[in-house]
């Protein structure tokens, strides 16, 4: 399975990082509506993990909020290649605005 790895620096407490990256997954489905299902979502901490169905296709991964970065992997379906560019981008930049 294809993966995404997305690693955005931030200058916030890791407290605030985590607050703001917490609800990233769930404004998904607020953006998305329809496309987005099955969201699950679940944190350990600053370690989180997430699951979810887009247009029918499967997304899982994990989030790491560390002091000074954001980490997150996660594994997209074969369908998805042609869009992996397009995905991290749009993850990276709704990452950053959030850590901003």
């Amino acid at each position: 399975m294809p993966k995404i790895k997305i690693t955005v620096p931030h200058t916030l407490t890791q407290e605030e990082a985590s607050t703001r990256i917490k609800g990233m997954i769930s404004k998904l489905q607020e953006q998305y509506g329809n496309q987005v299902k099955d969201l699950q979502e679940s944190w350990a901490g600053s370690m989180g993990n997430f699951s979810f169905k887009v247009m029918g296709l499967q997304v899982s991964g994990w989030l790491d909020v560390s002091a000074s970065m954001v980490a997150m992997e996660g594994d997209l379906p074969f369908a998805a290649i042609p869009f992996k560019g397009q995905i991290e981008n749009t993850i990276r930049q709704q990452m950053e605005s959030l850590l901003r």
